[in-house]
Protein backbone atom coordinates (compact mmCIF):
# COMPACT_ATOMS: atom_id res chain seq x y z
CA UNK A 1 0.00 0.00 0.00
CA UNK A 2 1.03 3.37 -0.75
CA UNK A 3 2.33 5.99 1.93
CA UNK A 4 -0.52 6.98 4.13
CA UNK A 5 -0.09 10.97 4.93
CA UNK A 6 -0.85 12.80 8.22
CA UNK A 7 -0.19 9.64 10.82
CA UNK A 8 0.69 11.07 14.11
CA UNK A 9 4.23 10.31 13.87
CA UNK A 10 4.72 12.63 10.98
CA UNK A 11 2.24 15.50 12.91
CA UNK A 12 4.05 15.66 15.80
CA UNK A 13 7.41 13.70 15.01
CA UNK A 14 8.88 15.91 18.48
CA UNK A 15 6.14 13.74 20.36
CA UNK A 16 6.11 9.98 18.68
CA UNK A 17 8.38 8.61 22.17
CA UNK A 18 5.67 9.94 24.10
CA UNK A 19 2.97 9.19 21.70
CA UNK A 20 4.54 5.47 22.10
CA UNK A 21 4.25 5.22 25.86
CA UNK A 22 0.94 6.61 25.87
CA UNK A 23 -0.26 4.03 23.81
CA UNK A 24 0.57 0.85 25.91
CA UNK A 25 0.28 3.08 29.62
CA UNK A 26 -2.96 4.83 28.51
CA UNK A 27 -6.22 3.20 27.74
CA UNK A 28 -7.67 7.04 26.93
CA UNK A 29 -5.44 8.17 25.13
CA UNK A 30 -5.01 4.70 23.19
CA UNK A 31 -8.78 5.06 21.94
CA UNK A 32 -8.29 8.78 20.62
CA UNK A 33 -4.84 7.60 18.82
CA UNK A 34 -7.03 4.57 17.32
CA UNK A 35 -9.74 6.80 16.84
CA UNK A 36 -7.52 9.12 14.59
CA UNK A 37 -5.74 6.49 12.83
CA UNK A 38 -8.94 4.83 11.23
CA UNK A 39 -10.92 8.22 10.24
CA UNK A 40 -6.91 8.95 8.72
CA UNK A 41 -6.74 5.67 6.90
CA UNK A 42 -10.83 5.94 5.45
CA UNK A 43 -9.88 9.35 4.65
CA UNK A 44 -6.77 8.04 2.62
CA UNK A 45 -8.46 5.77 1.01
CA UNK A 46 -11.37 7.67 0.07
CA UNK A 47 -8.87 10.44 -1.53
CA UNK A 48 -7.17 7.69 -3.88
CA UNK A 49 -10.06 6.19 -4.58
CA UNK A 50 -10.22 3.29 -3.23
CA UNK A 51 -13.50 3.97 -1.11
CA UNK A 52 -14.80 6.66 -2.72
CA UNK A 53 -17.34 8.58 -1.44
CA UNK A 54 -19.25 12.27 -1.70
CA UNK A 55 -17.38 15.65 -1.17
CA UNK A 56 -19.70 16.11 1.98
CA UNK A 57 -18.60 13.21 3.94
CA UNK A 58 -14.64 13.51 2.90
CA UNK A 59 -15.69 17.04 4.27
CA UNK A 60 -16.78 15.46 7.30
CA UNK A 61 -14.58 12.92 7.66
CA UNK A 62 -11.91 15.83 7.58
CA UNK A 63 -12.92 18.00 10.09
CA UNK A 64 -13.22 14.25 12.30
CA UNK A 65 -9.45 14.24 11.86
CA UNK A 66 -8.50 17.45 12.25
CA UNK A 67 -11.01 17.47 15.53
CA UNK A 68 -8.85 14.26 17.20
CA UNK A 69 -5.75 15.79 15.92
CA UNK A 70 -6.74 19.04 18.28
CA UNK A 71 -7.83 16.53 21.14
CA UNK A 72 -4.64 14.85 21.12
CA UNK A 73 -2.19 17.53 20.66
CA UNK A 74 -4.17 19.30 23.45
CA UNK A 75 -4.00 15.38 25.48
CA UNK A 76 -0.13 15.10 25.28
CA UNK A 77 0.80 18.56 26.37
CA UNK A 78 -1.38 18.01 29.52
CA UNK A 79 0.21 14.91 30.43
CA UNK A 80 3.65 16.44 29.43
CA UNK A 81 2.57 19.51 31.44
CA UNK A 82 2.03 17.16 34.72
CA UNK A 83 5.53 15.32 34.27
Amino acid sequence: MSHTPHELTEEFPELAEQMAALRLADNHFAKLSEDYHTTNRAIHRAETDVEPTSDAHLIDMRKQRLALKDEIYAYLKEKAASV
